[in-house]
């Protein structure tokens, strides 16, 4: 990994996560209040989606499979680190959403981020062997 994945990455990170937190903003409620068969259905498809990009990313900056857990954190924490505080004040940053959505959205994040974060582990532990 070069020293520019190491601020690009994170760059990306900040930027997939200020897209993200104001998509849910406006639609946050439809996806997390309109039922439960559509929840499921995002909540399976944004993480597979999700992780689809970030490989991408990976592959297209030609990061060897070795450095995919480091460059994974790269680009997952800024993020990780950004809902934690938003969950910490989500009735008043998300306010079209019913504060008990927040449980909802904590969960539906922690799966992104822990699909895409196992996925490039595994690659890194494929590749070390």
């Amino acid at each position: 990994m070069t020293p520019s994945d190491r601020i690009v990455l994170p760059l990306l990170g900040v930027a997939f996560w200020i897209a993200g937190t104001v998509f849910y903003e406006f639609r946050g409620h439809q996806v997390f209040e309109g039922g439960a068969p559509r929840y499921w259905v995002n909540f399976i498809l944004t993480p597979a989606i999700t992780t689809v990009v970030c490989i991408l990313i990976l592959k297209v900056r030609h990061i060897p499979p070795i450095d995919w857990a480091v460059a994974g954190l790269l680009i997952a924490l800024p993020g990780m680190f950004g809902e934690a505080i938003l969950l910490s004040r989500f009735a008043e940053w998300m306010p079209r959403m019913h504060p008990e959505s927040a449980g909802r959205y904590g969960s539906f994040l922690f799966a992104t981020y822990a699909v895409f974060l196992t996925i490039a582990e595994v690659a890194a532990l494929r590749a070390a062997k």
